[in-house]
């Protein structure tokens, strides 16, 4: 007879079988649920300058507002097709009369059609400008 109690039982062990299945499972749902994208970009060193004296050049301001009127250097201009808006430019361009063409600065109203802008841009091409800039103003 054994009188002595809980001499012969077994100590109590913690199974750790179905803690690793419980996680296999949540790492197998992180895994399917994770989306891995790939971010692909160009890494460029942007080049340094010290300011400098140089005077600004020369630019043709060319407004674009919202109802689609094209305004060059304060004309407006009555039909803006690329055609007009391009002659507009040159003769533009022409009165400035610097040995280096001047440069073409859009000012579109945010509320402008892309197509107006991209006819600026065209015109520009036509009239032999091959510089081209945005005014835009600070989001705060």
């Amino acid at each position: 007879m054994n009188f002595r109690r809980g001499a012969g039982r077994d100590e109590p062990e913690i199974n750790l079988i179905p803690f690793i299945d419980v996680l296999l499972v949540i790492i197998i749902f992180l895994m399917m649920t994770t989306t891995y994208s790939k971010v692909s970009g160009i890494e460029i060193d942007l080049p340094t300058a010290a300011a400098s004296n140089q005077t600004p050049p020369d630019e043709v301001m060319v407004t674009v507002t919202a109802s689609g009127t094209v305004v060059v250097d304060g004309q407006s201009l009555s039909r803006p097709t690329v055609d007009t808006v391009a002659a507009a430019l040159k003769q533009a361009a022409q009165r400035k009369g610097a040995s280096k063409p001047p440069v073409v600065s859009i000012n579109a109203d945010a509320k402008a059609t892309h197509q107006s802008v991209i006819d600026v841009m065209q015109a520009a091409h036509q009239a032999d400008l091959s510089q081209i800039s945005f005014a835009t103003r600070n989001g705060s």
